[in-house]
């Protein structure tokens, strides 16, 4: 049996799609079930009030060395020692703010070690390096946003 579906809920989804800046929403009603998702956005995205609030101020830049000529055009995500991001969310480098970060480049790193916290929908995860080593490459910024997969640290 074909049912017709009212389009005015996907008017509606799509409106609180757009309104909650979400990149995907689903809903489901007896044997229907509708999933509406959208591209990234590559713009910055105004952020809630809560998560405003845990952010930090950035720490001075330390002055590091120009990277080897081999390493400018290396790439990360490739690289066997790549942590990824399990899940969409907004990153934090440092346990609470004004707190010193997990890690930093240049690190030794022992299994389990926590890198840093991805906050997903009000929920602390906290990711733990999955391997002993030596922290190589930052991928990401206090505070940003993440996607699942997204490249966050390699460990040497």
């Amino acid at each position: 049996m074909k049912m017709k579906l009212d389009e005015a809920v996907f008017d509606k989804l799509a409106e609180i799609l757009k309104k909650h800046e979400l990149s995907e929403i689903e809903y489901k009603d007896d044997d229907v079930k509708i999933r509406l998702t959208r591209g990234l956005v590559t713009q910055e995205v105004p952020r809630l009030k809560e998560v405003h609030e845990l952010q930090r101020d950035p720490l001075p830049m330390e002055s590091t060395p120009a990277p080897a000529p081999k390493e400018i055009n290396k790439n990360w995500s490739e690289h066997h020692g790549a942590v990824k991001s399990p899940m969409v969310g907004t990153c934090y480098l440092a346990p609470e703010p004004g707190a010193q970060n997990f890690v930093a480049l240049g690190d030794m790193v022992q299994k389990e070690q926590p890198l840093l916290i991805i906050e997903a929908m009000k929920v602390m995860n906290l990711i733990k390096a999955p391997r002993d080593g030596k922290i190589v490459h930052i991928a990401v910024s206090n505070a940003e946003p993440v996607e699942y997969g997204q490249l966050l640290v390699v460990i040497e």
